[in-house]
C-alpha cells in the first residue's frame, strides 16, 4: 500500500493569517508511537501506570498491549502543527491553551498517528498579536475513531 504524502506546509505572512479562517491545513505526516516515547513520558510526568509501561502485564489488559498516555498523544500536536503551518514575520509564538479536549480512542504502542487541522478563528490581541483558534483531530492509522479531538489556541506576536 502506498502511503499518501503529508500535506504541503501552509506558509503565510503574519498579515495574512486572518485569510486562513475556515481553511483546512491538511494532514501531517504519520509518526509512530514507540514504547521508548511512552516510557520517557512516564518518567517525565511520574505516571507509570502499568497499562502504559508494562508490556507483559498490558498483554492481559483491556487493549492487549501498552497504550500511550493521552497527554503524550496530545503533546505531539505541537510538532505536527509545525508541519502544517508556518507564519513568517513572527517574533514570538505562544501555546495559549486548549478547549474541549477529548481522548476518543486509545493509541496502542506501535501505532501511527497524524493530525488534521482547520483554522476556526483569528482575532487581534494587544501587543501586535493574533489569537489563533484551530480545530484539530489526531487520527490513528487504520482506525475509524480518532485518538484526540481538540480546539487548540495559540498566539502569534509580530
Amino acid at each position: 500500500m502506498t502511503e499518501a504524502p503529508a500535506a504541503a506546509q501552509t506558509v503565510v505572512a503574519f498579515e495574512e493569517v486572518k485569510d486562513l479562517i475556515g481553511k483546512n491545513l491538511g494532514t501531517s505526516a504519520y509518526r509512530e508511537i514507540t514504547q521508548g516515547q511512552v516510557d520517557t513520558f512516564a518518567d517525565a510526568t511520574d505516571d507509570h501506570q502499568w497499562i502504559h509501561v508494562d508490556p507483559e502485564r498490558a498483554k492481559d489488559g483491556p487493549f492487549g498491549t501498552p497504550i500511550a498516555h493521552g497527554f503524550l498523544t496530545l503533546s505531539l500536536l505541537i510538532p505536527m502543527w509545525g508541519e502544517l503551518l508556518d507564519v513568517t514575520g513572527v517574533k514570538t509564538k505562544v501555546n495559549y491553551g486548549l478547549d474541549k479536549v477529548r481522548f476518543t480512542s486509545p493509541v496502542k504502542v506501535g501505532s501511527r498517528i497524524r493530525m488534521t487541522a482547520t483554522i476556526a478563528d483569528v482575532q487581534e490581541v494587544k501587543g501586535n498579536g493574533l489569537h489563533v483558534v484551530a480545530d484539530l483531530t489526531i487520527e490513528i492509522e487504520g482506525s475509524e475513531r480518532p485518538a484526540v479531538v481538540a480546539r487548540f489556541l495559540s498566539r502569534l506576536y509580530a
